[in-house]
């Protein structure tokens, strides 16, 4: 039952965040109410439950306006969150990094800005004089101005941060990049773990990963790929967030290919794609070449026979198995040899004679390429190296004699 799985999930956020759950409760609506999202029954009859269960607290699945949360907890005499704020709550105890910090506050105060009213009890009062814009201004009216300048400072703070990280990007080893992305929990720390054999945290709770993580990956035959583990993505998303949280996956933009990590052994798995993917669009991500990475094959009971189907929808679908567990003979082999490939196919080989007059050509291929080798002979520099294909395109455009290497 969809429903039954939905708040399923929101016991899991509730457990991620501190709360233990002591009970649940539906209600069937054509709509939702404007004063209190349920029906005035309904309401009163949580109301009567709360005390018996012991409970400090009432999460809603959906989102809630701020006139529905203020009257709810009217009515209910108890603090309560919406979807929206459970995750932004997670988002603030898992934020390690400066930036993550800046960009969980910013969703933090957009959430907050026009809910000012039920969140702070002291802004009723009123506080004139010097400063203000009038003598009559309220506490609200302030505290809102404040919020809005420190958005714009946030903002503008996280636009330097994104340009800090371009120019890192411009120094870095040109290597192909890859990006694993998907729904939270889908394994993708897990896969990076193993794939690099580095200690990446890993634990199994939602959002377990916040701030990117970058490692460079041997996947065979002197080829390497860069990969970067990114925050994970859950149905009803808050927009906000998914806005906020822009420059944080400027990797998965900057990426040569992203690795879309499914969790195969998920009831829901189908959905949870169509979530993923609805988030690269709102991102404009949609027209990234995607690998889906079908992971916890060892949770599997036919892994062949899901391969097998799943290849009707996505032909170049890989399983993996992260876990040495059971039959978790599957791995992250097939992975690596998909990344080879394109690793292949993104930076070939390529023989390159370089005019001898032309240093500025040859040190663009030593900063954007990899050198393997480099003679001269017969009035040219023979440069051997892995070059992004595109480059040797341009090359072969300018009348430069470009030789591929199998």
């Amino acid at each position: 039952m969809r429903i039954d799985e939905h708040l399923d999930e929101l016991a899991r956020l509730a457990d991620t965040a501190g709360a233990s759950v002591v009970g649940r409760a539906i209600q069937r609506v054509e709509a939702p109410t404007p004063n209190y999202f349920l029906g005035q029954g309904k309401v009163e009859e949580l109301k009567t439950s709360l005390g018996p269960a012991g409970a400090t607290l009432v999460m809603f699945d959906e989102a809630l306006s701020p006139v529905q949360g203020s009257n709810l907890e009217k009515a209910l005499g108890l603090r309560v969150m919406d979807r929206s704020e459970v995750i932004l709550d997670i988002f603030a105890t898992r934020a390690r990094s400066h930036e993550a910090k800046m960009q969980v506050e910013l969703a933090q105060l957009e959430y907050l800005l026009p809910r000012l009213t039920r969140m702070w009890t002291h802004l009723s009062r009123i506080r004139g004089g010097i400063g203000l814009r009038g003598p009559g201004e309220t506490q609200l009216e302030t505290d809102r101005r404040v919020i809005r300048r420190k958005i714009s400072t946030l903002k503008r703070r996280l636009e330097d941060v994104a340009h800090h990280r371009a120019n890192q990007r411009l120094g870095r080893r040109m290597l192909p990049a890859a990006a694993l992305v998907g729904y939270t929990n889908a394994g993708k720390s897990s896969l990076l773990r193993a794939l690099s054999g580095d200690e990446v945290f890993v634990e199994d709770r939602l959002f377990a990963t916040l701030d990117p993580l970058t490692r460079e990956v041997d996947v065979g035959d002197h080829y390497r790929f860069r990969l970067t583990d990114t925050v994970g993505f859950i149905r009803k998303l808050p927009h906000h967030l998914v806005a906020s949280f822009r420059a944080t996956l400027e990797e998965a933009r900057e990426a040569d290919l992203l690795l879309h990590v499914i969790d195969a052994s998920h009831e829901s798995w189908e959905e949870q794609v169509e979530v993923a993917e609805t988030v690269l669009e709102d991102m404009s991500l949609e027209g990234k070449r995607v690998i889906h990475v079908f992971n916890k094959a060892d949770l599997l009971d036919d892994p062949d026979a899901f391969l097998a189907r799943v290849r009707e929808h996505y032909p170049h679908a890989v399983l993996t198995s992260a876990e040495s567990i059971g039959r978790s003979r599957i791995g992250v082999e097939g992975l690596r040899s998909v990344l080879r490939t394109s690793a292949q196919a993104l930076r070939p080989v390529a023989r390159i004679n370089v005019p001898v007059a032309d240093g500025r050509l040859l040190a663009e291929l030593h900063r954007d390429g990899e050198v393997l080798s480099q003679r001269q002979e017969n009035g040219v520099v023979v440069v051997v190296a892995r070059v992004e294909a595109r480059t040797l395109g341009r090359l072969r455009h300018a009348g430069i004699a470009v030789e591929i290497r199998g």
